[in-house]
């Protein structure tokens, strides 16, 4: 355990850990040599760049000091945070069978985790393929036009997060947050995920940790059933749930269970149909839409870091709002990386960001977006959410030449309407085709060449968020009871951090509710 934590210690570029315990010493006012370097855990690094000339780390440690600071060391300093996971105790409901798990993204794996190391024995459903069978499936698809709905981009092990830029910033101040990140760096992330100010695993890295949690939910006796898609439910009469209606291929089949985490993803549109036509209580959500922007990476570089090198790719957090009052952000900026088709229904075309670990692409992308209201929805329907998205991604198939191509333009003929300008704006709505042509020239001021003429824009990205919500009361549970709505498709997470932390809300509500399944007998 570490005793003190203190914050704002200065470190230079050229300095390594091994400067720690002197600094923290200084700033303590401790004698020389009372710390070692083993002594000192990082806990937050971030990057100050606001002065070019002067660029360096800034760091928050825990360090180990069984002995009362000087008075004059105590101005920084706070006791330290204890990180260790709660423990929950067990419920005394029996569970009717395994507790189930549908869908396998962040949520869904985290849930998982948390439920089979609790003695819980889950059973997991995912509609997509395995790791290897869905990397295949998507360079199918990227290099001949193969789409396949149930493997892709945004379907299949690991969820959407798989194929993207595997970004791990949120704006959650969440306690589980910390055993997230130690869980991806025990499956095999990079070790500078549990204090980097803005995380990343990076899409070639990600793939394998999520393989390994995999098998470490296996080893904890847990159970994952791939092309698997939930269909329907059963309850009794006083609306609770006794079964779970499946479907593996051609094959139809039920799984008898009071508990199901329902950790669907954001495009997950055929599911939630369903969920409509079931009768679980859903509300309208609002979204964004817009376009993926693109520049050389050396420009976002020379703006933030004013031609200093040696240092990580450059990344940018943007926003304004346009004079018709929408709100314009980026999101999910991938410095050193590319542009991806994200679609997951024949005829329509989305796309999104992706990056590898060493994000050495040289091209810079962010989506950069505005704000959709529900009022901008064809109707009052819970799911004119996914009509409006549907809507805007059959134009952007259209306009890209009938095939799975976005269509591109360079800004100057975005904002000029020339050359292939007009057909970028048709996949948009013209309220946010209007605020895109004046918020990009407002970020120029703040980001130099962010308006270049040349700068790529790509259409369209809709799925940023899930466009309904799935409700669900103080104890996590849908009115039907023994239904726990969890992550972003149910539209209580944005990412993959927030995600997985909602998937360990939601198994901790589980485990205090119910006794640990001690049956484990296979399906």
């Amino acid at each position: 355990m570490y005793n003190y934590r203190i914050t704002n210690i200065r470190l230079e570029l050229n300095q390594g850990w091994s400067a720690l315990p002197e600094k923290v010493e200084k700033a303590c006012g401790l004698s020389a040599g009372t710390l070692a370097e083993s002594d000192i855990a990082v806990r937050k690094e971030s990057l100050d760049a606001r002065k070019k000339k002067d660029i360096h780390r800034v760091l928050t440690l825990d360090f180990k000091y069984c002995g009362k600071l000087p008075a004059r060391g105590r101005k920084r300093v706070s006791a330290a945070p204890d990180l260790r996971p709660r423990a929950i105790a067990p419920g005394e409901k029996p569970l009717a069978g395994r507790p189930l798990v549908v869908g396998f993204g962040p949520c869904g794996i985290f849930a998982a985790l948390s439920l089979a190391e609790a003695g819980y024995a889950p059973i997991v459903v995912e509609r997509g393929r395995p790791m290897e069978q869905r990397v295949a499936d998507v360079d199918a698809f990227w290099q001949e036009g193969k789409l396949d709905p149930e493997s892709n981009v945004l379907f299949g092990e690991g969820g959407a997060g798989t194929f993207s830029d595997g970004k791990l910033t949120t704006g959650i101040k969440d306690p589980h947050i910390h055993q997230v990140l130690t869980s991806f760096v025990d499956a095999g992330a990079p070790e500078d995920i549990a204090y980097a100010q803005k995380p990343h695993i990076g899409t070639d890295i990600l793939r394998k940790v999520v393989v390994a949690l995999r098998k470490r939910i296996e080893a904890a006796g847990g159970e994952i059933h791939f092309n698997t898609q939930m269909t329907g439910f059963e309850q009794n009469e006083n609306g609770e749930l006794v079964s779970v209606e499946l479907k593996t291929g051609e094959e139809k089949w039920k799984h008898s269970t009071n508990a199901v985490v329902l950790a669907l993803g954001h495009s997950a549109r055929d599911t939630f149909r369903a969920l409509k036509d079931m009768g679980i209580p859903m509300a309208q959500k609002p979204l964004s839409i817009g376009v993926r922007l693109e520049h050389p990476q050396r420009i976002i570089d020379q703006a933030q870091y004013g031609g200093q090198t040696g240092l990580p790719p450059a990344s940018y957090k943007l926003s304004c709002r346009a004079q018709n009052g929408r709100g314009v952000y980026s999101f999910c900026m991938c410095p050193g990386g590319e542009v991806v088709t994200a679609s997951t229904q024949p005829g329509m075309v989305c796309v999104n960001g992706m990056s590898n670990r060493n994000r050495d692409s040289g091209t810079a992308n962010a989506g950069i977006l505005v704000d959709v209201r529900t009022t901008d929805f064809p109707s009052t329907d819970v799911l004119a959410g996914i009509e409006f998205q549907e809507y805007w991604e059959r134009r952007a198939f259209e306009y890209g030449g009938g095939r799975f191509a976005p269509p591109r333009c360079s800004f100057a003929e975005f904002r000029d309407n020339t050359g292939r300008g007009p057909e970028v704006a048709a996949c948009l709505p013209d309220f946010a085709a209007e605020a895109l042509r004046e918020a990009i020239p407002v970020f120029g001021k703040r980001i130099r060449g962010f308006d270049s003429d040349k700068a790529c824009v790509t259409a369209v990205e809709t799925r940023s968020s899930s466009p309904v919500r799935i409700l669900r009361n103080d104890d996590y549970e849908s009115a039907l009871k023994g239904l726990y709505p969890a992550g972003e498709g149910a539209g209580y997470a944005g990412g993959i951090t927030s995600a997985a932390c909602d998937g360990l809300r939601v198994a901790e509500a589980i485990v205090r509710r119910f006794a640990p399944f001690l049956d484990k007998v296979k399906l």
